[in-house]
């Protein structure tokens, strides 16, 4: 029987739709997919996505701007690279200018 993906493929969807530059959050996706408690789901799904082409990972963090998926990338310091080549300012594992990098998939997407 074949596992019915179509949640993973919308938050792939989602993700992909991050402006360089940007970031936004597990919980925001959730949210903004209509499952407001769905912020692990979303981790799930990012979770096997961390190496597939065209899914910029790197770009989802948590509710306080953490960079708590860094371990999955092919370096520990590879999330903060990408983000910082985008112009995003990291510093202890964590987004420091959050509110403004900031991007709500329910603001920029509705």
């Amino acid at each position: 029987m074949k596992k019915d993906n179509s949640f993973f493929n919308d938050v792939y969807d989602v993700v992909r739709q991050i402006p360089a530059g940007r970031a936004t959050s597990y919980g925001a996706i959730a949210k903004y997919l209509g499952n407001n408690r769905g912020a692990r789901m979303v981790g799930w799904a990012m979770g096997n996505s961390y190496t597939r082409e065209g899914i910029p990972a790197h770009r989802v963090v948590n509710s306080q701007g953490e960079l708590t998926a860094a371990a999955l990338f092919e370096t520990p310091t590879t999330m903060q690279e990408l983000l910082e080549s985008e112009g995003v300012i990291v510093r202890n594992n964590k987004i420091q200018n959050w509110k403004t990098c900031f991007w709500d998939p329910e603001k920029e997407l509705s």
